[in-house]
């Protein structure tokens, strides 16, 4: 299945998805790249990020597609790997919540609307907000020994902590649960001289590992690959890299000693671009919830607001002024949650019955 993603053009898939799912697809990416940036960070360029997106990809709606990506090529107990984890030591130790509360989402999805098994891969200080996240969404993590298809959980494994050892890794892991597709989160990853970078061209983190060699094992062995990110620096955004060292205040020159920009040159299948990635995972959820015509599917806002008070206690920080404040990105927590509401509700009124109402 994930052959005919990679070999059709476009049209090929798209024509099969009827034009009230594309407009249904092109109301939740304007929904999630509504920004909201203060002045101190890089501001005006999610909108451009997303057309530029939309141009690259011939697409309608990038949200929609993921969805459908997912759809098509994920089988009842096939595994779905999902990467995530960004920030480190000294002022985001265990990692930003942008990422990990979006990955619940989406093994929640994986598990409830595929019959599939979330796995995620992380580095080692990641793990305890993401576990914490995910089980407050009802994705409990099952000890790695038991066989993948009977989990009716997730399963998390970490990364080596040295970049030479994570390709035979990558590999293993690969070998182990075979997963149909892989998506990736809020993973920062490396441009062109093999650097990984913040949004605003910051390097030289530590403890911080490359973990790309998952993008290229889901390349090698055909497994449809999903980039989700909010500036440029993100796993997946390869696909506009032009764009994004144009659009980007540092996109093309960072200021650190690699003096190549932030943009990254890691390529997925599909990419999803959000004001916040969290917001991408929400939208990739209601999405497959039209498709899969599952009023019951879309994450309520109680859960939503359960996930991230989980992400906080689980140690993780939130991103922009890197305090447990109750923010996501330095957006009010409130905002996000109000957020799944929306997406919920629009789900549920693309599946009404047809009818015009009596007064139309």
């Amino acid at each position: 299945m994930v052959e005919t993603l990679a070999s059709h053009p476009a049209a090929a898939i798209t024509d099969e998805i009827d034009d009230y799912s594309w407009v249904f697809g092109q109301s939740v990416d304007r929904l999630v790249t509504v920004e909201m940036r203060p002045t101190g960070l890089p501001y005006g360029k999610i909108d451009r990020l997303q057309a530029a997106a939309l141009a690259e990809s011939g697409y309608r709606s990038q949200t929609l597609m993921a969805a459908e990506a997912l759809r098509r090529s994920v089988n009842p107990g096939d595994a779905v790997v999902i990467v995530t984890g960004a920030g480190t030591q000294p002022f985001i130790p265990k990692g930003e919540n942008d990422g990990p509360v979006g990955a619940a989402a989406l093994a929640r999805t994986v598990l409830q609307g595929l019959d599939a098994v979330p796995v995620y891969l992380c580095e080692p200080h990641h793990a305890d907000p993401i576990v914490a996240s995910s089980e407050a969404a009802g994705v409990p993590i099952r000890p790695n020994g038991l066989e993948p298809r009977t989990a009716r959980g997730a399963f998390l494994e970490t990364s080596p902590t040295v970049d030479d050892d994570v390709a035979d890794w990558a590999s293993q892991m690969f070998d182990k649960y075979s997963p149909a597709a892989v998506i990736f989160i809020e993973r920062l990853a490396p441009n062109r001289k093999g650097v990984i970078h913040g949004s605003t061209g910051f390097a030289g983190w530590s403890p911080i590992v490359d973990l790309t060699p998952i993008l290229d094992e889901a390349t090698r062995r055909g497994a449809v690959s999903i980039g989700i990110g909010d500036a440029g620096n993100e796993t997946g955004f390869g696909r506009i890299f032009d764009a994004v060292r144009e659009i980007q205040e540092s996109g093309a020159v960072c200021g650190c000693p690699c003096d190549d920009g932030m943009a990254t040159i890691t390529s997925t299948d599909i990419l999803v671009v959000a004001s916040v990635s969290n917001w991408g995972a929400y939208a990739i959820d209601a999405c497959l919830a039209h498709l899969l015509g599952r009023v019951d599917l879309p994450q309520p806002p109680e859960t939503a607001a359960r996930v991230i008070a989980a992400c906080f206690e689980g140690g993780g920080y939130e991103a922009v002024f890197c305090t447990q404040r109750d923010l996501v990105d330095g957006i009010d927590s409130q905002t996000s949650i109000s957020l799944t509401q929306i997406l919920k509700e629009m789900v549920r009124i693309s599946l009404l019955p047809t009818d015009s109402g009596p007064a139309h």
